[in-house]
């Protein structure tokens, strides 16, 4: 029986094939052969149908009973498209990326080969050993303009230096300072404080110096060049510190004949067009040390250094600092190994090591504690007079270098405008003094007659 129901289903009717069906295979065939790009290709009835099944079997179509276009399926075939253009554009800026990295690594190493860029000693701002000068007020009473102490100069490298390199929103906020100057007399840490600031903020240390750069890319184009990598390294890899040493050399009036073949002032008509450069989101700083800033002439080096901060020989409260829990002389005795006991008198040195410098100080603890005296120590402690032998063989700061400092200064623009303040203010309390002084009068006056008024009442 089923044999039989089996032959009748075959011998039923059958549809024919489709006329159009090898019209259909032969384009399809045709298309699918051709290298070009496909404009469509006809899909198999079973992709077809696996299709159907996934996307509209278990699909909720409640909501779009008039069978408007579905934009979530456009969406999920678009979002492959973009999706493959995009790779190919982030793919070619990493290649662009990396070829900027590998240009900006072989301009760094060829930077450390011409010791233009150089590693900066590891210095914490802490280091700088000093303190307030409390004889300030009182000197300005007498009117003498005394010199900044070694913890304003501190106060100002931590604000113009510090905080702006090692914070981006406090350089973008606060007021943009591009270039510092350090001037002081030799050996009162100008160098330490540059080193401090690279230690603190994390910055690279650029060389600038006349003489470092003496020899080194001859020529204006070899000039350009240089400073066109330098700038570009420090701005890819900021914060960035340019130190000019001797920065006077780059200012002078007139060069000696000992430094010309140096050619000191290489750098004097380009520093001004690099600092107009420097935008608000570079973290770099350019900053100067000079012991001879009057050598050096006054409008183009006030010109490219808006900020001067002098610092001063150390007094005798950072020497000695009795309430400090560090001060100079101990500071560079226990630093060298040295131990502090009763004979060694510290006041002594403090007061006998007025106008030397904390160079000077240190040049003679380390004459003093050498190895062989270290060992001595526990048999025979250090004396005071020890120290002064090494320290009378150094020539100090006398009173009339530091004067040559600060009538140099009251040339600047930033000390005619510190005078300008301080006589306002002194003619402002003048003024002030004057009229309680008026008024007073006028009160006893009217006080006068009050009471001439309740006698001629009681005479009534």
């Amino acid at each position: 029986m089923g044999r039989q129901e089996g032959r009748e289903e075959e011998e039923g009717w059958k549809m024919s094939p489709s006329n159009f069906l090898p019209i259909m295979e032969e384009g399809n065939n045709k298309y699918k052969g051709k290298k070009t790009k496909k404009l469509f290709s006809f899909p198999s009835v079973s992709s077809l149908l696996s299709w159907i099944i996934d996307v509209w079997q278990n699909r909720d179509e409640a909501w779009n009973f008039s069978q408007e276009y579905d934009p979530e399926l456009i969406k999920e075939e678009k979002r492959k498209e973009v999706e493959e253009e995009i790779r190919v554009q982030v793919d070619e800026l990493m290649r662009q990326e990396l070829k900027n990295l590998k240009t900006i690594e072989s301009l760094y190493q060829e930077l450390v080969e011409e010791r233009i860029l150089i590693k900066p000693k590891k210095v914490k701002l802490s280091d700088y050993v000093g303190e307030y000068s409390y004889l300030g007020t009182t000197l300005r009473q007498v009117d003498i303009e005394p010199m900044p102490s070694l913890t304003d100069v501190k106060q100002l490298i931590a604000l113009y230096g510090i905080l702006p390199l090692g914070s981006q929103s406090v350089h973008e906020k606060a007021p943009l300072v591009k270039a510092l100057l350090l001037a002081g007399p030799v050996g009162v840490g100008k160098k330490m404080l540059i080193h401090a600031l690279c230690t603190e903020t994390g910055a690279n240390l650029f060389n600038l110096s006349a003489a470092n750069i003496a020899g080194k890319y001859p020529g204006k184009a070899g000039l350009q060049l240089m400073l066109h990598i330098v700038f570009k390294v420090a701005k890819q890899l900021q914060p960035s510190v340019i130190w000019i040493g001797d920065t006077e050399k780059t200012f002078y009036k007139k060069v000696p004949k000992a430094e010309k073949e140096m050619e000191p002032k290489r750098l004097k008509k380009q520093l001004a067009k690099i600092l107009k450069t420097l935008k608000i989101e570079d973290r770099v700083l350019i900053v100067g040390t000079t012991k001879r800033p009057f050598d050096a002439d006054l409008r183009p080096l006030c010109r490219v250094y808006k900020k001067i901060i002098l610092v001063p020989r150390p007094d005798y409260a950072s020497r000695f600092g009795k309430y400090m829990k560090t001060f100079l002389w101990k500071h560079f005795i226990q630093q060298n190994g040295g131990v502090l006991s009763k004979p060694l008198n510290i006041s002594c040195l403090a007061q006998v090591s007025d106008g030397y410098t904390q160079g000077h100080i240190l040049n003679a603890v380390q004459a003093v504690l050498t190895e062989r005296r270290l060992m001595q120590l526990s048999k025979k402690p250090l004396v005071a007079a020890e120290f002064l032998t090494c320290l009378a063989k150094q020539d100090p700061v006398y009173k009339e270098e530091e004067e040559t400092f600060k009538a140099w200064y009251a040339k600047t623009p930033l000390g005619k405008a510190r005078i300008k303040s301080l006589t306002e203010n002194e003619d402002t309390a003048k003024g002030k003094g004057k009229g309680k002084g008026k008024d007073k009068g006028k009160d006893k006056d009217k006080t006068k007659e009050g009471k001439k008024g309740k006698k001629k009442k009681k005479k009534k």
